[in-house]
């Protein structure tokens, strides 16, 4: 009998393998990609024919690539509800033994809460109910003394605990879906907004690999990870795919490590060979543009480790940055950065104004800062400018946008905006394998301006740029879909979503959407957090539109849209410093019309 049941909509799942405990504490170095890799599918809505109950099937999925070796996985899911205040209704844990080969469980859901064994079980009311589910990966057992057994047993228990948050909707009869005001469903110009420029909207991906590094394998051979340097498929093959597959932009972003040809240390490896192929493929993302006006090929490195570090990608470093040494003790990169140095690594970023994004962050164990997950740091702020909320399947072989396998990082985001990033919300598909941007249709949209700047009206839109879609990253004008198709809009006075100013008095958050494939807003969600607060990030209005007075001081607010098919978009925040009231005599803000 199964002893799991999830119900997360596709949940791709990162915890530390009990290998990689054992590696380190054999002294050698954990290979990358070695993680539990846990997914769960669940129906967003009930089929019609289970309508009357709501009852659905749950399909677990659990693997663990780490040369065939059995791992205990210990999990606990809850679903809680309705409304995302709602009290938790039912609850289910196991373990299993989990290895390469994976294993898949069938879990049928009845539509029901738990309740006492001797009444009869009711079914759940109609409404939106949150999906939580934690996740650990064993660590194998400590080695070493005393002290050094209780220090892995710490470290191991930050670093594996692996957590996800989903909606379901429950829904037995018809009701009405939140109301959303639209802008031209469809068209790639954004409306003028006063005072701003118009933008087009560029669907980008910023987080794939190539042969350059550990991927690029033809989809009938690609089986996870790939040995560094070994696989058919290049940048420039990566630039054509994902064009070829209707994107506008696409980071191939290299691991800064593998430049040696291993995923380890190559004591053999030339510093210049490693330096040259970094250089090379600057040149051939920078060619590519060139040659194909309205594509942008962008090429970066996805600086860090993830055991006991965590991933972060650089977009626009023209030098290969790394820690490791040949044996001759000569460094394999152009400048040295420590391995799990962050706080430095913020700093050089902010000095060579190159940008980041946090790469598929966990909310315990990554990107420690004076020993604090995603700690805060003002370079930091100024450097990292986004954080992946959802990511496809790094492994996938779909190459028609219909990946079950899914991953939602939305806590881990909302601990760095309240540690104090300003960082906007991506959504990439890591790929490894010859599928870039095609796993899924899901795209980090940016608001790229169409005028040169001091432009007038009437001048010529320019070209997708480097320069110009840098820029925006810069101003934080994203949003993240699941959905190629969706567009979305969150402005806060007027001003756009990615933005910073002062305030005083009331502040009218307003939600437009569009869905040029038809689909429609299944829920809304208004999120408020205090940046530098390290508090709690919480929803504060289901609704498309909402006036609220702030205290004074700093905040964030930002939009989740739940689509009638379940799949998601985020707004980038905008960021709000509320000034103390006016006197009475000043003229106070009036809501501008609809």
């Amino acid at each position: 009998m199964p002893r799991m049941a999830c119900a997360c909509v596709g949940a791709v799942l990162f915890a530390w393998s009990s290998s990689a405990a054992a590696q380190a504490q054999a002294g050698a170095e954990p290979k990358e990609h070695s993680e539990l890799d846990a997914t769960v599918q669940a129906p967003f809505r009930a089929t019609a024919g289970a309508r009357a109950t709501q009852a659905r099937t749950f399909i677990v999925r659990l693997d663990f690539p780490d040369g065939g070796r059995l791992h205990a996985v210990r999990w606990s899911l809850t679903l809680s509800g309705p409304g995302p205040q709602g009290a938790v209704l039912r609850r289910w844990s196991g373990t299993e033994q989990v290895g390469a080969s994976g294993r898949s469980i069938r879990l049928p859901w009845d539509g029901r809460a738990d309740a006492d064994a001797r009444e009869r079980r009711a079914l759940v009311p109609d409404g939106m109910y949150q999906l939580r589910l934690l996740a650990v990966a064993d660590a194998g057992t400590p080695q070493g003394t005393h002290e050094e057994q209780g220090e892995q047993g710490e470290q191991a228990a930050q670093a594996e605990q692996v957590e996800q948050r989903w909606q379901i909707q429950v829904q037995r009869e018809r009701s009405a879906a939140p109301s959303v005001p639209a802008f031209q469903a469809g068209m790639q110009q954004l409306p003028g907004l006063e005072g701003q420029a118009d933008y087009r909207i560029v669907h980008a991906n910023l987080h794939s690999q190539t042969r350059h590094s550990d991927g690029g394998a033809a989809l009938d051979a690609c089986r996870g990870a790939q040995e560094p340097q070994t696989a058919p498929f290049g940048p420039i093959d990566a630039y054509r795919y994902a064009q070829q597959h209707g994107l506008d932009a696409l980071l191939t972003s290299e691991h800064n490590h593998m430049y040696d040809g291993s995923d380890g240390t190559n004591s053999a490896a030339e510093p210049s060979e490693a330096k040259a192929l970094y250089q090379t493929g600057l040149a051939e993302a920078a060619a590519y543009s060139a040659a194909h006006p309205g594509f942008l090929a962008l090429y970066g490195m996805e600086w860090g480790v993830i055991n006991k570090g965590g991933h972060l990608n650089i977009l626009n470093s023209d030098q290969l940055l790394g820690w490791e040494r040949n044996g001759r003790g000569e460094l394999l990169a152009d400048i040295d950065t420590p391995k799990g140095g962050y706080a430095a690594l913020y700093s050089l970023m902010r000095t060579r104004g190159w940008l980041g994004q946090f790469n598929h962050p966990a909310s315990a164990g990554q990107f420690l800062v004076n020993g604090q997950p995603l700690g805060f740091t003002a370079d930091g702020d100024a450097a990292m400018v986004l954080c992946e909320v959802m990511n496809t399947s790094a492994f996938s072989t779909n190459d028609h946008e219909t990946e079950t396998r899914h991953s939602n990082y939305e806590a881990a985001c909302n601990r760095a905006l309240a540690a104090g990033y300003h960082v906007a919300l991506s959504s990439n598909q890591d790929n490894h394998c010859a599928n870039w941007g095609a796993a899924y249709g899901n795209r980090t949209a940016v608001l790229v301006s169409s005028m040169p700047a001091g432009a007038t009206g009437t001048a010529t839109p320019q070209a997708l740029t480097r320069d110009s879609f840098l820029e925006a990253l810069r101003a934080r004008r994203v949003f993240a879909t699941m959905d190629k198709h969706a567009q979305l809009l969150f402005t806060a006075n007027g001003k756009l979503m990615g933005e910073r100013f002062d305030n005083r008095g009331p502040l009218h958050l307003a939600t437009h959407f569009s869905n040029s494939a038809g689909r429609e807003a299944a829920a809304v969600a208004i999120f408020h957090g205090v940046p530098g607060g390290n508090g709690s990030v919480t929803a504060i209005a289901d609704q498309a539109s909402v006036t609220v007075t702030p205290a004074p001081g700093p905040h964030f607010y930002y939009v989740r849209l739940t689509q009638d098919d379940g799949n998601l978009v985020w707004s980038a925040p905008v960021w709000v410093n509320q000034l103390p009231v006016q006197r009475s005599d000043q003229q106070p803000w009036k809501e501008p019309p609809m």
